[in-house]
């Protein structure tokens, strides 16, 4: 089969030159073969192997698929392996599949090029925790059967609560007793028991059962009902438990410490009650769960399908109760400016559980010993009140006692701060009474002397009892004349008269234009003016020009003004439409009364924005009822538009707020339903947020692609849902999964399930006897319905035909071809016709439109009477 085609040469060959030769394989069989060729070269003898190999090819696959450790979170995992052609002509494969667990393995039959590979893939749906270890059958051309294993382990998504000192699993916090206004912190890790990262959040469950807010657990169960029927019901719980993260992302297998803050406040009641117990009692859970995995059901909204852990916290809350002997109202003794009167009073602590620090406020003429102090359970302590007045009066004082403990602040709740947190009154009653002295006043002359009061006329010049008449003036200058110069007796120029006292102010520059005389002798005062400092004549009038100026320019600027605005009026009023009434002139203004108001509806409670605000399971499902009240959003924006849109929609979501978002369900399930029908489900999107969301579906299963529309601007607290249409071919069981985002950044995913059925209709019975009925008459046929019926969901096309193909049978069927409607029957009814020699058996076959085949026998039963 080899042949060899060569022209040998006669000569030597020189150097530099060659000899071709050729050789050609001719195969007349599937086998390799093997010679060949001697070489004479001199003396020397050179054999050449010739090999002539056939076609093949040569196909390998990977032995196992390992998918590793997986979250049960029903997300649809993907591996890929390969097949491999090291051969030189294409091969083919099949791969065959009938485990327990559903794998998605796409392609199941294909060719392999030479010298290439090609990429298998399988899902596996992670819906289940489990083991998986399943074979699948791969046909190889020319290696035959070869076994690969899938193994992979779906483990569910562990949160749990650990202390920080034992390390051990914490199911409860017990904060003990603590006063109203004080708080109190415990840490804790929260520790990820699975192999992905996790995004969580933390949910006070005040509405949860088994929960106490402000009941006394020590008392009798009447006094617990009669307490329970008086205590507010709208109770916000964040105030009284804080959590610090509360709401983060775990890596896998990481704890995070976590700050819980007890912080018990006292409930105000409607009415108070005598025999009320003061004590307050508090269980409230605090669940840490999976963010954003609110899409079980629509009916369970506030409600989550996520993997979460319950702390319970415990604590109670009692107020401080001090006792004072001789009382809150404190009388002290009558004193003088200087003196000093005590009080002892007894301050007792009548709690039980918990001590009293206090700290007396400082008060002007009050004085504390001890100013502060602490005091035990059941204890006394003895505190000297001191009145020291430094003036005289009545004092009525209002002394303010402040009780010391550890509070926190809402934003950084790690840290405990000493403050005061409650006041304590006192009333405090004293008087401080003053001592009679005289003051002796002497006449001034008229001449003020180095000191004086503010008049300059009477001066202290000692201390003794006081005199019963007051003090007179010697002279009234005004009215007498005894002093004043004769040629100035008679002038009326008037001037002004200076008083004895003012020399110092004399010698200042004093108003041209004023004249002073002396107060005695009338006589003109000298008023110097500095030339250095003073206006003259000329720069007088030239500052009063100046000013002038000034005032007629403004006035100038207002008279345009107003010119320009009477002119604008006028335009506006100068037309045939406007006569320049003014609106409502002359009109009576109607009586508005309270009741002529509409009420305003109160807003439901939202949740802010910020992260230190917790979330609270009543919270939520108000919320969601205001959300879930409103119409349905069939149709809406498919991006964002306008600029609140924009903005919205390009914000990063916390954990919070992504936990107030429902999409669901997570889990769409058709159940039953028939290839080449089309069934429809909805995807609820409820936006209980204050802003604007943007929804994203990615769908590339192509059993889905009729899915509209995929992309959605959901307002805030809107309701809307998208159609998920499933359409098939194939029957079979189905899982597959599409994806979403939500503002094109955060990723969330649906899982779709449905078993794929072909087309099918059953009867209510396969076999009809058909009898005569009482009182017939000979010859009558005998008749028998059956019913044909369509379980699924696509209708159904049949036709009945004579498994013997006779046409002319004793039995006849009416209707002979029809439709059945989804989930319904269609009645069929069977004829048997008497005559002479007629079969008393028939048989019929149902066959339905690409679907199955179902016989009916038919038989008669005839009764001859002697």
């Amino acid at each position: 089969q080899f042949k060899l085609i060569v022209e040998n040469p006669e000569k030597l060959l020189a150097s530099g030159l060659q000899v071709k030769a050729v050789v050609e394989y001719t195969p007349k069989c599937a086998e390799n073969l093997q010679d060949k060729l001697t070489l004479l070269v001199d003396d020397d003898i050179v054999h050449i192997p010739v090999l002539g190999l056939i076609p093949y090819c040569d196909l390998e696959i990977q032995s196992e698929v390992d998918f590793g450790e997986m979250i049960a979170n029903s997300k649809l995992v993907t591996k890929q392996i390969s097949i491999s052609n090291h051969g030189t002509i294409a091969g083919v494969f099949k791969i065959s599949y009938d485990g327990v667990v559903l794998l998605n393995i796409k392609p199941i039959r294909g060719v392999v090029k030479p010298k290439s590979a090609r990429k298998i893939r399988v899902d596996v749906c992670t819906d289940v925790p489990g083991v998986i270890k399943e074979m699948m059958k791969v046909e190889l051309e020319s290696r035959g059967c070869t076994e690969v294993w899938v193994r992979g382990v779906v483990v569910e998504q562990v949160l749990k609560v650990l202390g920080v000192n034992c390390g051990k699993v914490l199911k409860c916090i017990n904060f003990g007793p603590l006063y109203f206004g004080t708080s109190k912190t415990e840490q804790i890790y929260l520790y990820n028991e699975s192999p992905e990262c996790m995004d969580w959040v933390a949910v006070l469950e005040d509405n949860a059962i088994g929960g106490e807010m402000g009941t006394d657990l020590q008392g009798s169960t009447d006094a617990v009902l009669h307490d329970l029927s008086l205590k507010t019901k709208d109770v916000d719980v964040s105030n009284l438990i804080l959590c610090a993260p509360n709401q983060g992302t775990l890596e896998p297998y990481e704890k995070s410490l976590i700050t819980v803050c007890f912080s018990p406040e006292k409930f105000e009641r409607d009415f108070e009650v005598n025999d009320a117990s003061p004590v307050q009692d508090y269980v409230v859970f605090l669940r840490f769960e999976t963010a954003g995995k609110r899409g079980g059901s629509l009916q369970n909204l506030s409600g989550s399908d996520s993997r979460y852990v319950d702390l319970a916290l415990m604590g109670s809350g009692f107020p401080v109760i001090l006792t004072f002997k001789p009382g809150t109202l404190i009388n002290f003794e009558d004193c003088y400016l200087g003196e000093q009167t005590q009080v002892a009073c007894t301050v007792k602590n009548e709690s039980e559980f918990l001590p009293v620090t206090f700290r007396f406020r400082k008060t002007a003429h009050f004085s504390f010993s001890p100013a502060r102090g602490k005091i035990e359970t059941k204890s006394e302590k003895e505190v000297m009140i001191s009145f020291s007045p430094h003036q005289i009066g009545k004092f009525e004082v209002k002394q303010i006692i402040d009780i010391i403990g550890t509070g926190v602040d809402k934003n950084n709740v790690d840290v405990l701060k000493t403050k005061s947190f409650h006041q304590i009154y006192l009333t405090l009653h004293a008087v401080c009474k003053s001592k009679r002295t005289s003051i002796v006043f002497t006449i001034n002359p008229g001449l003020t002397p180095l000191i004086s009061n503010e008049t300059g006329q009477f001066v202290v010049r000692g201390r003794g009892q006081l005199s019963d008449t007051a003090p007179v003036a010697i002279l009234k200058s005004i009215q007498t004349q005894i002093h004043t110069h004769r040629k100035n007796r008679n002038r009326e120029d008037g001037a002004l008269i200076a008083f004895p006292n003012d020399r110092a102010g004399s010698l200042r520059p004093s108003e041209w234009n004023k004249k002073y005389r002396t107060i005695f002798t009338k006589t003109e005062r000298y008023n110097y003016v500095d030339p250095e400092f003073a206006y003259s004549d000329s720069e007088r009038l030239l500052r009063e020009e100046n000013k002038k100026h000034y005032v007629r320019f403004i006035s100038h600027l207002r008279q345009r003004r107003l010119e320009r605005e009477a002119a604008r009026q006028f335009y506006i009023y100068n037309n045939p439409v406007s006569l320049g009434i003014k609106p409502a002139e002359g009109l009576k203004s109607p009586d508005i009364s309270i009741t002529d108001f509409p009420m305003e509806k109160p807003q439901p409670e939202m949740l802010p924005l910020d992260d230190n605000c917790m979330l609270t399971s009543r919270k939520l499902a108000a919320i969601v009822s205001k959300s879930t009240n409103k119409g349905v959003w069939s149709w809406l924006s498919p991006m964002p538009s306008s600029a609140q849109e924009k903005e919205d929609c390009s914000l990063t979501l916390t954990h919070k707020q992504l936990h107030q978002i429902f999409i669901g369900p997570s889990t769409i399930d058709f159940g039953d339903v028939c290839v080449y029908s089309t069934t429809t489900k909805e995807l609820h999107i409820i936006n209980n947020l204050s802003v604007h969301i943007w929804i994203q579906v990615e769908i590339e299963v192509a059993e889905l692609q009729e899915t509209s529309p995929l992309s959605q601007v959901v307002p805030p607290l809107t309701k809307t849902h998208i159609p998920v249409v499933f359409e098939t071919i194939n029957a079979g069981m189905f899982k597959n999964s599409f994806s979403y985002k939500i503002n094109n950044k955060h990723i969330g995913h649906v899982l779709v399930v449905a078993h794929a059925k072909p087309i099918e209709l059953q009867l209510s019975r396969r076999e009809v006897i058909l009898s005569p009925v009482s009182g017939c008459l000979a010859g009558t046929e005998f008749r028998r319905t059956v019913r044909v019926c369509n379980p699924r969901n696509q209708p159904a096309g049949f036709i009945w035909r004579p498994v013997n193909g006779d046409t002319k049978s004793a039995f006849t069927i009416q209707p002979t071809r029809g439709f059945v409607e989804p989930y319904s029957d269609v009645e069929c009814e069977v004829v048997w016709h008497p005559g002479f020699s007629t079969p008393e058996t028939g048989q019929f076959t149902l066959s339905v439109r690409k679907g199955n085949s179902v016989n009916l026998k038919c038989s008669a039963k005839v009764t001859i009477h002697g």
